[in-house]
């Protein structure tokens, strides 16, 4: 048997629980219990020896318990339990077997009741002499020895009598200790159980006083160090759960503070958003607006041109009288708009067809006025141009040409819709204006052809194409002019090299030439069409003529073979009215429908009086004379 199986035999944890018929089981397993214990320690021991211990804890112990006790440790024995143990019995002593058990000594009666099958007088149990004075039966020799020290004496460690001890033990509820059912490590000496727990295996001679304090030192270290990695585990749990938490709420704290940062800027955004709308415009539409942020003017260059000194959009609508929100609704390029800027209709074509005009309504009128009359008016245009420039008239594009041998005609495809929103921002960002400035002045300048289109019963004008300048807006004939200086800057010089003169009347184009100079009309027709591509323009072949002197030369409907007249058609027409009118008046003459005829006719033969001084004033005369 081990030394642990004796133990839990000493404590009644036995396996050996069969009950023996007759006895109180309770009984019968203290029995058992205390037998196994005195087995193990190799002594000879009486029935009455192992009685008198297991019912020594009872108040009400006598003779008849003690007979019981004896009875069951005669049935165990009868039974075969204590051969198993090393054990057997002569004359009513249990000893090893092979050894004889020892004689009995003489001692003082106890009053107690004679075991059964015992002759003889009884020793004396361990209640009726201080523990001191028990004697240790000898297990090897057939007499029993001289009475030695007590192994049972507890000496200091018990401090307390066996009656004593029974009674503290029986005061302990095992079940308020927190090591009650811990099999994995050993209890502290601190317990009041585990310490009755160790007297009992000193008194018992099971344990040295030096062995439990071994045990219990490695017990100790045990529970001091059997847990560190989990309290270390426990400990850095906490640890990041306190730093977790410190940093969740560091990280709260900073996405607040982030909340009301980014709340602050949103709000001194939008206040700047609101002052920029109403002090500035930074934004005019998609494709237009990539300039507007640049406001580097050349000062000295619009001072040199008596030109007004402009920087900036707000610049812009102080000078134009408007408000910055006024300023951009005009300038605004908008894809589709529910209500556009200009009045759009068709007027027929001289050549034939219809022509699309836009006529800027009042606002936007009043502000291209402005751009005309202190910026474009302002700039010099080159000697060849005479379209739209004050002191020039289709007279005086005629006049260089006339006598001429040779003359060369050429008309300048879709003129106005090919100079587009680029182009004239480059004119005013050339003269010295900067990036934003020009591109505020050309958004007010252009337009997109639109298209009317209803969708959902409303009626949106689409923009079907690219900014241009529009034909009906007054800055668009001063700004083609300046578009066009390169043009007629080169066309000009091959003129010259060439020996040709020439002129350009808006969207005409004439060259022509003394005698002996035909051979160079083939190659000039060629330059002239490169030229106009490489600065960006088109020439419509089908208006492109030759007129030579033998027939009728013509320069943007005046005559100029000899010198400058009025086509002989228009003439007898003019005559025609005028005589008719002397028998069936004006009114008859109308024959077309002529709005304010009057007036229609006055202006023609104010015409004709630019052209011809004196044939208009023969005209002027006789209508006069009607008048009268």
């Amino acid at each position: 048997m081990s030394f642990w199986d004796k133990l839990k035999g000493l404590f009644g944890g036995s396996t050996a629980n069969v009950g023996v018929p007759g006895h109180d089981p309770s009984l019968v397993w203290s029995v058992r219990g205390a037998i196994q214990v005195r087995c193990s320690r190799g002594g000879s021991f009486e029935a009455v020896d192992v009685a008198d211990e297991v019912t020594k804890h009872l108040a009400d112990r006598g003779v008849k318990e003690i007979r019981a006790a004896c009875a069951v440790v005669e049935a165990l024995y009868d039974r075969g339990e204590l051969k198993p143990l090393g054990y057997e019995r002569t004359n009513g002593t249990y000893h090893p077997i092979g050894k004889s058990p020892p004689s009995p000594a003489p001692s003082p009666s106890t009053g107690a009741p004679p075991a059964p099958g015992r002759t003889g007088p009884r020793p004396p149990t361990p209640t009726s002499a201080p523990a001191a004075q028990r004697p240790m039966p000898a297990a090897s020799t057939p007499r029993r020895p001289a009475p030695g020290p007590d192994p049972f004496a507890a000496g200091d460690i018990l401090g307390l009598s066996a009656e004593e001890m029974r009674k503290r033990a029986l005061k302990i509820n095992p079940y308020r200790t927190a090591w009650i059912g811990r099999v994995d490590t050993i209890p502290p000496q601190s317990d009041e159980r585990t310490a009755l727990i160790d007297r009992g295996l000193i008194l018992r001679g099971l344990l040295k006083p030096e062995d439990l304090v071994e045990i219990h030192r490695i017990g100790d270290l045990w529970l001091r160090h059997h847990d560190a990695v989990k309290v270390g585990e426990i400990a850095a749990k906490k640890t990041a759960d306190a730093f977790l938490a410190a940093r969740r709420a560091e990280r709260a704290a900073n996405k607040a503070a982030k909340k009301l940062e980014s709340a602050a800027r949103e709000t001194k955004r939008a206040e700047e958003i609101a002052k920029r709308r109403a002090e500035d415009i930074v934004f005019l539409g998609h494709g237009v607006s990539s300039r507007l942020g640049d406001r580097r003017a050349m000062v000295e260059d619009l001072a040199r041109r008596g030109l007004p000194l402009l920087a900036t959009p707000s610049d812009v609508s102080t000078a134009l009288g408007l408000t910055i929100k006024r300023l951009r609704w005009l300038s605004y390029h908008a894809e589709a708009a529910t209500r556009p800027h200009y009045v759009y209709f068709e007027v027929p074509k001289r050549t034939g067809g219809m022509r699309l005009l836009a006529a800027p309504r009042e606002d936007l009128k009043k502000a291209q006025r402005w751009i005309l009359e202190n910026i474009l008016e302002k700039l010099p245009v080159t000697d060849a141009a005479h379209g739209f420039v004050r002191a020039r008239s289709v007279v005086s594009n005629a006049r260089p040409h006339v006598g001429h041998d040779v003359l060369v005609n050429c008309d300048l495809k879709d003129f106005f819709p090919t100079i587009t929103f680029p182009r004239v921002r480059g004119v005013f960002q050339a003269i010295g204006y900067s990036p934003a400035v020009a591109t505020v002045l050309a958004l007010l300048c252009t337009e997109a052809p639109r298209s009317r289109v209803e969708m959902e019963g409303k009626v949106y004008w689409v923009a079907m194409g690219a900014r241009a300048l529009p034909q009906g807006a007054p800055t668009s004939p001063a700004l083609s002019n300046q578009v066009a200086r390169a043009l007629d800057q080169r066309l000009g010089g091959v003129a010259a090299k060439l020996g040709w003169t020439y002129t350009r009347y808006a969207d005409d184009l004439t060259l022509s030439a003394a005698p002996d100079h035909r051979q160079n009309i083939a190659w000039l027709l060629a330059r002239i069409r490169h030229i106009a591509q490489e600065e960006g323009f088109t020439l419509n072949a089908k208006k492109t003529r030759v007129q030579r002197a033998a027939r009728r030369q013509e320069v943007t409907g005046v005559v100029v073979n000899a010198k400058p007249s009025l086509p002989r058609e228009e003439l007898r027409r003019l005559r025609a009215i005028l005589h008719g009118a002397k028998t069936t008046g004006l009114v008859a003459q109308n024959r077309e429908g002529v709005p304010d005829f009057e007036a229609w006719l006055r202006g023609k033969i104010a015409y004709v009086s630019m052209i011809d001084t004196e044939k208009g004033a023969r005209l002027r005369a006789e209508l006069d004379t009607l008048r009268a």
